[in-house]
């Protein structure tokens, strides 16, 4: 119990510290709010002061954080699709078809090669490492594109590309790691079928569908209710955290992806419902996304295996490198010509550079790592990400305004 204690007093100090410095944090301190929470975890974890320690083996631990991480993810990802204007994958359809089908599998194949060839890893577990560090985490993605700094400097577009793919890619990124895990794990014979219909039709399929229903269902009721004075004062807030766990649960009891059916669900929801509505509530609902996200990076901090980091030595260093700088960029560079919603080389390089991993691969590598049995699949991952919140995070706000002054001297120089 004593640990529980500092646990809720070290996190309701922290989200209270965080909300009080909100703005000097994103303007002026070179952490995002993950960042510092992660630095937290560390310093109250085992390799700081030690005032948290869980005395329960990694497995236990490691379920913890992929239920944190799941909870995470759903709260996130409907924030995120609430900010979208409705049906704007539909009015976006050549931009996303190209990030999600070309530039997601690009991001995979070369993740996996890198992991492959520096670390020494087996193909096969490398391709489950590289899936799992795929898709761009809309934790980290909001804290650069949401705020006074983002709206300051981005175009909206800009904003909204990166928070249409970071919510989409988090449950389209489940197909690329169950590959590899049924590689892993099954006869070759079963791989295909179940591959192509339990995964792909079923647990994708199902999900967006299941979402769609319960989100498009949702937000009718709600207007319904509006219309007839059934409800006093709406809640949205309320409305969207229920829909949220409602949808999560579901879906894992029927057993379809549940990130991909929350995600769903926002897009139905936001479809069926007023705009206006939903604008008035947007900074309660970014409150409660951080109330959520310093709890996760902070038990992240706390269980880091360094042991296991220094025993890689420097190619755990190259490898970081490697896949902060080849993992995306080069990718975005390449195929912005058919992006549209990309004008130039600037948007590509800074849309290339922010695709942050974050609670996305948390999720997937603790699931990965208790089904194959692959230990460095968790060592690997975690060490990756650990280096992208602090990296992601210490350049959002200078590229952020960088990305404005450059845009600023482009259009005098056009006048």
């Amino acid at each position: 119990m004593h640990t529980a204690h500092v646990a809720i007093t070290v996190l309701g100090a922290l989200v209270i510290t965080l909300g009080l410095f909100s703005i000097p944090i994103e303007r002026f301190i070179l952490f995002s709010s993950p960042g510092i929470a992660m630095a937290v975890g560390v310093l109250v974890g085992p390799a700081g002061f030690g005032w948290i320690s869980s005395q329960r083996p990694w497995p236990e631990s490691a379920g913890t954080l992929a239920l944190a991480s799941e909870l995470t993810m759903a709260i996130a990802l409907m924030g995120i699709a609430l900010r979208l204007q409705p049906r704007y994958f539909l009015r976006n359809s050549k931009t996303m078809a190209v990030l999600l089908l070309v530039v997601m599998p690009l991001m995979w194949a070369s993740t996996s090669i890198l992991v492959h060839l520096i670390a020494g890893i087996p193909l096969v577990v490398a391709m489950l490492i590289g899936a799992i560090l795929t898709p761009t985490d809309p934790v980290l993605s909001t804290t650069v594109v949401h705020g006074k700094v983002a709206e300051e400097n981005l175009p909206s577009r800009i904003r909204e590309v990166v928070s249409a793919e970071s919510g989409a890619n988090d449950g389209l990124a489940y197909p690329l790691v169950y590959l590899p895990l049924l590689l892993l794990t099954k006869p070759a014979e079963r791989i295909a079928p179940e591959w192509l219909l339990n995964v792909l039709v079923f647990e994708v399929g199902g999900a967006i569908l299941l979402g769609a229903v319960f989100g498009g269902l949702t937000g009718r009721a709600m207007v319904w209710g509006e219309k007839r004075k059934m409800v006093e004062a709406p809640s949205l807030l309320a409305f969207t955290l229920a829909l949220s766990l409602l949808t999560l649960g579901a879906a894992e009891l029927v057993g379809v992806n549940g990130i991909l059916a929350v995600f769903a669900a926002g897009l139905g929801f936001g479809a069926a419902t007023p705009v206006e509505d939903r604008s008035s509530e947007e900074k309660i609902q970014e409150a409660v996304n951080q109330f959520f996200a310093v709890p996760i990076f902070t038990l992240f901090g706390i269980f880091l295996p360094w042991q296991e980091w220094l025993e890689l030595g420097w190619r755990g260093f190259w490898l970081v490198t490697a896949i902060l700088l080849l993992r995306r960029l080069p990718v975005m560079m390449l195929l912005r010509r058919w992006i549209a919603l990309l004008g130039s080389a600037r948007d590509a390089a800074f849309v290339g550079w922010f695709g942050p991993m974050g609670v996305a691969a948390l999720f997937y590598a603790t699931q990965a790592e208790s089904k194959t049995g692959h230990h460095e699949v968790w060592v690997l991952s975690s060490l990756v990400v650990f280096s992208s919140v602090i990296i992601h995070g210490a350049t959002g706000t200078p590229l952020t305004r960088w990305y404005g002054e450059r845009a600023a001297k482009s259009q005098s120089s056009r006048a």
